[in-house]
């Protein structure tokens, strides 16, 4: 009897994992919406590649691997048996340059099959929301094949695809904290006045405070560990522009003219925007070879300098992980998660991300003939987000996560060696003066176009 409840429960999974009904995680998810579920299954695809590259980046990994008995090429061998695997290809960096390469291209070919889907009455739509077992299948097998392409120039060109699309991503990034905020104060504006309690005022105020206290003793640090009196003259110029470019963001943002344009625009907003564009400076100033200008990220660097190492020279003393990253991380999985579950009431930042206003609210499961709670289909009538827009935006991650776990280091193919290069620090303040006029932008476009409808 045990038997066969076993073998009922299991053909009720193999029915979600493998057919095309969008019935997985919807006894636990608040919102039992096919287009929040599906989106959060692919985040969770993006989440595990992750794992699997943090695992693979840490230190002592191909040491521990090497004890394996008839594993590791040179390391412990079987009589009898040869080993076959190079373990320097699956640890380090060119892991992470391997894995996040098959989470590249898995996301870009769903974004390639869902161009121009438009409600779930399209087959393809079937594709997006089911089929989990079969989609694994296909990551798994890239990502297998990946760890088959020859050394050659492949860390090199494939750095410079991570460099432009971590660039977009931080852009993304930046927009979704824009729609978090306008919507963390929307929320607590809309509590304050309903329930006639000024403590959502309050809590206002304070996080407001935070953000810019922190993003204030941020710019001190900057200037006290990241300059130098007679040198590191990039650095002075960076952190001087965007404080001055955080103090024009937080004073039109309070502007009359603002205000009565765009009532739920403020401080909080900003604040967070200024706190966020401080993190990327910081991080961009982590790149910077030179190591009298850079004491955070270069120092922990052993037997690493500003010059190009000699041949055969070991990089293992190679630091993958400092704060910056681990920073990075949590933003990242911050906006992840966000992306997947948000729901906005942002015009604007639903246009620029390619959702629907209130996309993600979600009503309750219901239950099919064969006793399996299913997400409701919500999309019949049109799709509550871009399919391949979404896809889209998983490619780039996995690109950003690559370049975050590896510290946006250039492999250097002639050493074998990581170096930290002057492109990714540029790459990182341009993305923090773009993001910045994005969000000035969404300030004072109401103004400019009157005629628009921009609520």
């Amino acid at each position: 009897m045990g038997a066969c409840l076993a073998l009922c429960s299991l053909a009720s999974c193999a029915s979600c994992l493998c057919g095309s009904a969008p019935c997985l995680l919807c006894g636990c998810c608040p919102s039992s919406n096919n287009s929040t579920i599906t989106r959060l299954v692919f985040s969770f695809f993006l989440l595990l590649g992750t794992m699997v590259s943090v695992i693979m980046i840490l230190p002592g990994m191909e040491e521990h691997l090497n004890k394996i008995p008839g594993f590791c090429k040179g390391g412990s061998s079987v009589i009898g048996f040869e080993n076959q695997v190079k373990c320097d290809v699956i640890v380090g960096y060119k892991s992470v340059y391997r894995m996040c390469f098959a989470m590249t291209c898995f996301f870009f070919l769903f974004c390639l099959i869902m161009i121009g889907v438009r409600s779930s009455k399209d087959p393809r739509a079937g594709i997006q929301n089911g089929f989990w077992f079969f989609k694994f299948l296909i990551l798994i097998g890239i990502t297998v094949g990946a760890f088959f392409i020859p050394d050659g120039t492949f860390h090199t060109v494939w750095f410079y695809f991570g460099v432009v699309g971590s660039f977009i991503f931080i852009l993304i990034q930046l927009i979704l904290l824009i729609d978090f905020a306008h919507s963390w104060n929307k929320v607590w504006v809309e509590n304050a006045e309903s329930r006639n309690n000024k403590c959502w005022f309050a809590g206002l105020l304070s996080f407001t405070v935070l953000h810019y206290a922190l993003a204030f003793s941020a710019v001190v640090l900057f200037y006290v560990y990241y300059t130098q009196p007679d040198g590191c003259t990039e650095h002075k110029v960076f952190i001087s522009l965007n404080l001055i470019f955080c103090i024009i963001i937080s004073i039109v943002s309070i502007l009359p003219k603002v205000q009565e344009a765009q009532p739920h625009s403020g401080l909080l907003q900003a604040s967070l925007i200024s706190l966020y564009t401080m993190y990327v400076t910081w991080s961009a100033m982590t790149n910077n070879p030179n190591r009298k200008c850079n004491p955070s990220l270069l120092s922990l660097v052993s037997n690493v300098n500003t010059t190009v190492p000699p041949e055969g020279s070991n990089t293992e003393g190679v630091q993958w992980w400092d704060a910056q990253g681990i920073v990075g991380l949590v933003i990242f999985l911050f906006c992840t998660l966000y992306a997947s579950i948000r729901s906005s009431s942002n015009a604007q930042v639903n246009k620029l991300m390619q959702t629907e206003e209130g996309g993600g609210s979600g009503g309750e499961g219901v239950m099919g003939e064969d006793g399996i709670r299913r997400a409701v289909d919500n999309e019949e009538d049109g799709v509550t987000y871009n399919y391949s827009f979404f896809h889209f935006h998983l490619c780039l991650a996995s690109l950003y996560i690559m370049m975050t776990l590896t510290n946006w280091y250039q492999p250097d193919t002639t050493t074998q060696a990581m170096q930290s290069s002057m492109p990714a620090v540029w790459v990182k303040m341009s993305s923090s003066w773009l993001g910045l006029g994005l969000y000035l932008w969404t300030l004072i476009a109401p103004l400019l176009f009157p005629d628009r409808d921009f609520s």
